[in-house]
């Protein structure tokens, strides 16, 4: 009984409807698909009950049928997401491939949704049931791999930093037109040409008052065209073993 009482209490935890009153005009379904076309559109500092009814052309009132708060719907909202992700595919073959193409989903899935990672952060760790068979389907993956489970744990958590990480690098790139802001290692002047960056950082570290940062220019050599999603595979592919034990592939 006491388990029961302190369980946390979610949306999910809930029947989508109470067994009296009159049928529901909508589901959560179609209240969270409205939810996340307008946090799309406009932001998510736009998704509030009463936006929301609007654009469902009823009111506030009756949402609160289907959602009880504005919490719920975020939470409603950031499970949709994870809704979208293919877990279709089997697993027990190379784990880390298999990974890296989650993690690239994960990333694909927030550039769609830029709002969500503010979400996440504010909202913190609310599984909905997509998320959760996101981290068993994370964790089925793994089982060949090296590593404790809280090892693993910790990695599919990395994925999942990283892709917030290079989806933000990538809106920015979005933003300013600059291919290279897919690199969440460059630290660029004000200017978006990725030259001109190149070029600044060389003079600054010609001047001789950072020695590291010219010994390591001048044994790399000028850098790759930018290709986010070929450094955003390639830091998986080292960060994911070393992390479980196994070292660099």
């Amino acid at each position: 009984m006491a388990d029961r009482e302190t369980r946390p209490t979610t949306v999910w935890s809930r029947p989508e409807r109470g067994a009296r009153g009159p049928a529901p005009e909508r589901s959560r379904t179609q209240i969270t698909a409205a939810a996340l076309a307008l946090a799309d559109a406009e932001g998510l500092a736009a998704v509030s009950m009463r936006a929301l009814a609007q654009r469902l052309g009823t009111g506030p009132a009756s949402l609160y049928r289907y959602v009880g708060s504005r919490d719920e719907l975020l939470d409603l909202m950031a499970d949709a997401v994870a809704g979208e992700l293919d877990l279709s595919g089997a697993t027990g073959g190379d784990w880390l491939d298999d990974l890296v193409g989650l993690a690239l989903q994960s990333r694909d899935a927030h550039v769609r949704h830029p709002w969500l990672a503010d979400l996440n952060d504010r909202r913190g760790e609310v599984l909905g049931p997509h998320a959760i068979d996101y981290l068993d389907h994370a964790l089925g993956i793994l089982v060949p791999a090296p590593g404790t489970a809280g090892q693993k744990l910790e990695a599919i958590g990395l994925l999942g930093g990283l892709a917030v990480l290079f989806a933000r690098r990538e809106a920015a790139a979005t933003a300013t037109g600059d291919p290279a802001a897919g690199d969440p290692s460059t630290h660029a002047p004000s200017t978006g040409d990725p030259a001109a960056r190149a070029a600044h950082l060389a003079a600054v570290a010609a001047e001789g008052r950072h020695p590291h940062l010219l010994a390591a220019l001048t044994e790399a050599g000028a850098p790759p065209p930018a290709d986010r999603d070929a450094l955003f595979v390639r830091l998986l592919r080292r960060l994911l073993p070393a992390m479980l034990g196994q070292g660099e592939p």
